[in-house]
């Protein structure tokens, strides 16, 4: 037995010590595993924040290129896009070199168009040394313009694409340099046609006011009302006071009724175009029927003084010229009763004569 247990070799490990050695092996491992993926495990938040970051504006930077061209387009090509499918209106000037007053024109728009403006301008000198330039208002505008020269006469020419009110005013061409010569194009948007004398009217009575644009068709209308520089607006009736016709129209009218003192004074009425609000005003003056009354009384008693005075002149002069008559009738009198006398004692001697002759 001792012989048979000698040639087995050494005692084999036992299981407790095979358990210890595979435990300790798996530890190895797991640690090893653990310190090979903590790098990609355990980053900085700072880090992770910076990579994420860094792939959002990638794809931004992307976005932003590629959307740009379709939404970003310019001032003035959007505005040539717009007014692609305008009429077009040509208005022109023509100065010479001896005018003295600057040359105007005014040009009424209602709805948005292109608007071509020329200048002419006919020198003494030569054409190539007269300098052009063009304003809106007092702002320069360069390079909008073109100049050309034919037959003596030197012609200019901007066209501007008129599609709301920053495109109204004025627009100047100007030639020369020290003595210039101006010429201006007024674009306005039409008139409103009020009542330029006051509309009287009496307490309690009605009254129809009226405003009117010629060859146009606003928007919209609008009435003001108001005895004093605060102007109120006019909508919704109140108890039947207003009444307002023509909104839609060239022409509108506002109607009051049972008129009293503060109905008295001035009245707007505003119109609304594409390009621009135009105004017209009406004054209203409210009298009571004592007025007319008064004056009435006033021209009648300047008729009494009148009549009065006219009276109390003739009865001067009558006065006046009596006495001068009564002293001509006294002097007629006397100078009568100095006849008969004469004319008594004249014949008184002729009797006697006669009687002597006979004797």
């Amino acid at each position: 037995m001792r012989a048979l247990q000698g040639l087995r070799g050494p005692r084999a490990p036992s299981l407790p010590l095979l358990l210890l050695c595979f435990l300790a092996a798996l530890r190895r491992s797991l640690e090893h595993g653990l310190s090979t993926a903590a790098p990609f495990k355990s980053l900085p938040v700072q880090e992770e924040m910076m990579t994420k970051y860094s792939n959002l504006s990638l794809e931004s930077h992307n976005i932003s290129v590629t959307a740009a061209p379709f939404t970003s387009l310019p001032v003035q090509e959007e505005m040539m896009t717009k007014s692609s499918n305008l009429s077009l209106e040509s208005h022109s000037i023509s100065m010479t070199e001896h005018s003295n007053m600057p040359v105007e024109k005014n040009i009424t728009l209602e709805r948005p168009s292109n608007v071509e403006l020329i200048c002419q301008f006919t020198p003494s000198g030569d054409l190539n040394s007269v300098n052009v330039t063009w304003k809106k208002g007092d702002k320069l505008l360069e390079g909008n313009y073109l100049v050309n020269a034919t037959g003596g006469i030197l012609y200019t020419q901007h066209r501007v694409a008129v599609i709301n009110s920053k495109q109204m005013g004025s627009y100047s061409c100007f030639f020369g340099e020290k003595k210039q010569q101006r010429g201006t194009f007024n674009l306005k948007v039409p008139e409103i046609n009020g009542q330029n004398k006051p509309l009287i009217t009496y307490l309690g009575d009605s009254v129809v006011l009226t405003c009117k644009c010629q060859d146009c068709l606003p928007l919209n209308w609008t009435w003001y009302g108001g005895n004093g520089s605060v102007q109120v607006p006019i909508g919704v009736p109140v108890n039947d006071k207003y009444v307002i016709s023509g909104k839609h129209a060239n022409e509108t009218r506002l109607k009051i009724t049972q008129l009293s003192e503060d109905d008295q004074g001035t009245y707007l009425c505003h119109a609304i175009f594409e390009l621009g609000e135009s105004e017209g005003h009406v004054k209203l003056v409210v009298l009571s029927y004592l007025v007319p009354l008064k004056v009435f009384c006033a021209i009648a008693a300047e008729v009494v003084l009148l009549v009065a005075a006219i009276l109390l002149f003739e009865m001067y002069t009558q006065k006046k010229k009596k006495p001068s008559d009564d002293g001509k009738e006294f002097e007629q009198g006397e100078q009568l009763k100095l006849d008969d006398s004469n004319g008594i004692e004249n014949s008184g001697p002729r009797h006697r004569k006669n009687e002597s002759v006979g004797q």
